[in-house]
């Protein structure tokens, strides 16, 4: 059996936590708050992959589909949320 779906599931996820080390780091390193406001949405797209991993590798009868949509939804609205109050800022 083929453990690449899990493979990608993981490296998803992996992909998705260096993006907010390495987001969170630059604004921590340069006060950009856009930065913040874009690894904040990073963490909602981690904890979704993450999710993602669990309900089609760990728990297999259990449809976690509300939830990851739910994590991704909550981070996009952080990062639009920025987006606006930069805009206005500026």
């Amino acid at each position: 059996m083929s453990h690449l779906p899990e493979m990608v599931y993981v490296l998803c996820s992996l992909t998705a936590f260096v993006c907010v080390v390495l987001l969170l780091r630059s604004y921590a390193r340069t006060g950009v708050r856009l930065l913040l406001w874009a690894g904040i949405c990073f963490v909602g797209l981690t904890f979704e992959n993450v999710i993602l991993f669990v309900d089609k590798v760990v728990i297999d009868d259990v449809d976690l589909a509300a939830w990851r949509n739910g994590a991704a939804l909550i981070g996009l609205l952080f990062l639009l949320y920025g987006l606006i109050w930069e805009a206005r800022a500026a």
